[in-house]
């Protein structure tokens, strides 16, 4: 397992100026991964802010680190300049697409899909105990299971179960932050169980 100890996040965060948000489009989020995680978190794709950072789930309101820690994967609430932390947790990131947009309607059908060959690809690789895609719409596109529902799925990928959760981007509005602390929460009860 990657140690963290050495790489200690900055100090002060810093928020990029519209410059470098427009500059950010040619930019991706390195993944945060290693073999053998229990979760591999699975974004759809970078927003602007997050690329300008070069860290997963950066823009201020966006609920997924707060949801990590509710849901107890977490021993404290991690900021996204932190991410290397979820290493020491048995956690990792990646993206299901690398290019960067201001929203996922952005991506083409075209790209959802080649997103999840890649995936699977870092899932056989990897090799995680569960993989968890952050986004509804986009993870039905991307793997043609046009019926998946939120939680564990019954199909599995690369051998992988496949427990699906909501986007936590402040933009879905169907989902509340008690929401999403109750299903990290499920979710973290399932990985604990078969572990």
């Amino acid at each position: 397992m990657a140690k963290s100890a050495k790489r200690k996040p900055p100090d002060i965060p810093w928020r990029p100026s519209r410059a470098e948000l427009q500059g950010a489009r040619a930019k991706t989020v390195p993944d945060v991964i290693d073999r053998r995680l229990d979760v591999l978190f699975v974004g759809i794709n970078p927003g602007l802010y997050s690329a300008a950072i070069g860290h997963h789930f950066g823009r201020p309101g966006n609920r997924f680190w707060p949801a990590l820690f509710a849901g107890g994967f977490t021993p404290r609430l991690l900021s996204p300049f932190e991410e290397i932390l979820l290493l020491d947790y048995r956690l990792g990131m990646t993206n299901l697409v690398d290019r960067a947009t201001v929203t996922a309607d952005e991506l083409t059908r075209d790209e959802l899909k080649l997103g999840a060959t890649r995936l699977l690809r870092k899932v056989r690789r990897y090799r995680p105990k569960f993989v968890a895609p952050l986004g509804l719409t986009s993870f039905r596109e991307a793997f043609s299971w046009p019926k998946a529902i939120v939680g564990r799925q019954p199909e599995l990928v690369a051998k992988t179960p496949v427990w699906l959760l909501p986007n936590p981007s402040g933009l879905n509005a169907h989902h509340q932050p008690k929401d999403l602390a109750r299903m990290f929460r499920q979710f973290y009860n399932a990985v604990h169980r078969k572990s």
